[in-house]
């Protein structure tokens, strides 16, 4: 059986490297991040109580 195994071979891919990961490539372009503009809500007031007429 292990010849047949042998022969065919496995459907799985090859192991990733575990560990550090190798970095930034030399000699590839850094770019800074996109930039959003900022969004301020505003604050809204309370809402007003109905006044009880006595």
């Amino acid at each position: 059986m292990g010849g047949v195994f042998a022969a065919i071979g496995t459907p799985t891919s090859t192991p990733k490297p575990r560990g550090k990961s190798p970095g930034w490539t030399p000699g590839k372009e850094r770019h800074r991040k996109n930039r959003c503009p900022i969004v301020k809500k505003t604050v809204t007031p309370p809402p007003k109580e109905p006044s009880i007429a006595v």
